[in-house]
């Protein structure tokens, strides 16, 4: 596992740079968020929550940057003091490039650095296969279910698989 979450930073593409968002990026972090099909793979919030998240200083939101806005993320936990932190949310405008790989690569740079987490936990639907092969080449590992836990669009619930990744393990990665 260690030699794939190493090759897959080493893949960073030197053009995808990652930079605090702003409430003027929030137009573009919809659009990814809604983009056709999405619903199925990716959880979406109204402006009013984006607003008051990115207000709070327990969320950090990161934009992926190649052409222009091609991919955020929401990280939550910010100055927690048992260094927990989740990633709440994760989308690119095209999957199937390496920008989420790339991308989140950098992301997790940053959380288990600057922003000082010793654990990075996240919860993905559970048919969402082509998020947790990402997640699995990045060192994340399965920690367990929660049944029927979310609520999608047209009403029916679905599973979330629970993974995390600790700074050790990340560290571990990069030798």
């Amino acid at each position: 596992m260690q030699a794939s979450a190493t090759a897959a930073r080493e893949a960073i593409p030197a053009a995808v740079v990652a930079r605090p968002a702003s409430s003027s990026d929030l137009p573009a972090i919809m659009a990814i968020e809604r983009l056709p099909g999405f619903e199925l793979h990716v959880g979406r919030s109204e402006e009013a929550e984006h607003r008051a998240m990115m207000a709070s200083p327990a969320y950090a939101y990161r934009l992926g940057i190649r052409a222009g806005v091609e991919a955020f993320a929401i990280l939550s936990g910010v100055g927690d003091p048992h260094g927990n932190l989740y990633l709440k949310r994760i989308a690119v405008s095209r999957p199937d490039e390496g920008l989420g790989s790339a991308f989140l690569g950098l992301v997790l740079g940053e959380a288990f650095g600057p922003l000082g987490a010793d654990r990075v936990s996240l919860d993905c639907f559970a048919r969402n296969a082509r998020a947790q092969r990402v997640y699995q080449k990045l060192g994340f590992t399965r920690d367990g279910l929660l049944r029927k836990a979310y609520r999608l669009p047209d009403g029916t619930r679905t599973d979330l698989v629970l993974m995390a990744l600790l700074k050790s393990e990340w560290e571990g990665g990069r030798g």
